[in-house]
């Protein structure tokens, strides 16, 4: 039998009278519940949004992307479409071609990110889901063209149900031109718009997809592209590897976390100081534990006496006291354990806190949790029990010592 666990957990469930210092480790145990409960919930919350983002950003961007390590564009050989073919894991390579273009239709117009793809694009199945009207068409009949984003279609007040009025794209010259002619100035070409997509308002608002032969002569980029997308049997970080040794170093192959990881970094900092910020408030509550231990150890000097005259070392009294500490944060916490894991699966399944906005693209605020955070936040409260209950352990091992005074 544990005899400090066992002295404890009597000083704990002792009613023999309902004191102050009962009335302290109760709201000890409700502010450490609370904050705990807060804290999972928060990290939760972060855990989700990084998940959307993740899943929203899958749906655009490629798993691994082959760019250039210098320079905007690189050229496309025959060469490296067989050596990129022979790659183990790798399934589709589509590649691309990517500036800003000048658009117009009628009356509007506004300036574009351009995304020229070949054709095995759709084969990748990334826009299925996003196809909001028409139809995920590059080419048919011969005929080429455009997937634009909703916003686009917004800004332009573009439909898709006219045949009379194409979509102009325009692109300026590199080359100084002394021409009188403006015409001369820039290229244009013309096609329509066979689908609108929306995944998030930043891509919506700017994109426009197109066949990779018409970026191809619009940009006058030849046999360039300015990046290749690499879909894998699923094994990407293996892939990754064996693609950036095939390649060298004039190549740089980055998943989809590297495409955005100024966005993710930026999010892990985000949820560090909210952690920061939340086991503060954890230690502000252990400070509870601190005062109504400092009380008890005054109101058991003569128990602590007793021990004493029986035969306790002072590791014993110690150990009493730091147990007491325990068993007020651990129900405390566990409590808010309990308590932030049922909130989290409510608003998974419920819905308890909406987006406000009409427009969003997830109706709650996305929530997961996750081992690690449950882990950290009673690992951190360990740490802050074991340092709030030291001192008053350690004064009731000195203070009533019998060779103390």
């Amino acid at each position: 039998m544990n005899f400090p666990l066992f002295v404890a957990r009597r000083y704990f469930l002792s009613r023999r009278k309902k004191n102050f210092i009962n009335i302290i480790s109760i709201l000890s145990m409700v502010a450490l519940a609370l904050a705990t409960a807060a804290l999972i919930i928060v990290l939760s919350v972060f855990n989700g949004l990084e998940g959307l983002l993740r899943s929203l950003n899958s749906r655009f961007d490629p798993e691994l992307k082959i760019a250039p390590a210098k320079g905007k564009s690189f050229p496309v050989t025959d060469s490296l479409r067989q050596q990129l073919s022979h790659v183990p894991g790798v399934k589709i390579v589509t590649e691309v071609i990517e500036d800003y273009a000048y658009v117009r239709y009628r009356g509007a117009d506004m300036v574009a990110t351009l995304k020229g793809v070949s054709q095995n694009f759709i084969d990748q199945h990334r826009l299925d889901e996003a196809i909001q009207q028409g139809d995920l068409w590059l080419t048919k009949d011969s005929v080429e063209y455009a997937v634009i984003g909703q916003g686009v279609q917004y800004a332009l007040s573009l439909p898709l149900a006219d045949d009379f009025n194409p979509l102009q794209v325009f692109y300026i010259k590199n080359q100084k031109s002394r021409s009188a002619n403006p015409a001369d100035l820039y290229f244009q070409q013309n096609l329509r718009v066979s689908g609108v997509f929306s995944i998030e308002k930043n891509i919506d608002e700017n994109y426009i997809l197109v066949p990779l032969a018409f970026a191809e002569r619009l940009l006058n980029y030849a046999n360039r592209r300015t990046s290749l997308e690499v879909m894998t049997d699923g094994q990407t970080a293996a892939v990754k590897q064996r693609l950036e040794k095939r390649l060298g170093p004039g190549f740089v192959v980055l998943t989809n976390e590297e495409q955005h990881k100024d966005l993710y970094r930026l999010l892990k900092i985000e949820k560090l100081f909210a952690f920061v910020s939340f086991a503060l408030l954890l230690l502000i509550s252990s400070i509870n534990i601190f005062f109504s231990l400092m009380m008890l150890v005054i109101d058991k000097k003569r128990d602590v006496a007793i021990l004493f005259a029986m035969g306790a070392r002072d590791t014993t009294i110690r150990a009493v006291f730091v147990h007491q500490g325990a068993l007020i944060a651990f129900i405390g916490a566990g409590a808010g354990l309990v308590l932030g894991t049922v909130v989290c699966l409510l608003q998974q399944h419920v819905g308890l806190v909406g987006m406000g906005m009409e427009n969003a693209i997830v109706t709650n605020y996305p929530v997961a949790m996750k081992a690690s955070d449950f882990a950290l936040t009673v690992t951190t409260q360990i740490a802050i029990t074991l340092t709030i209950s030291f001192y008053p352990a350690s004064v009731a091992a000195r203070s009533y010592r019998p060779d103390a005074h």
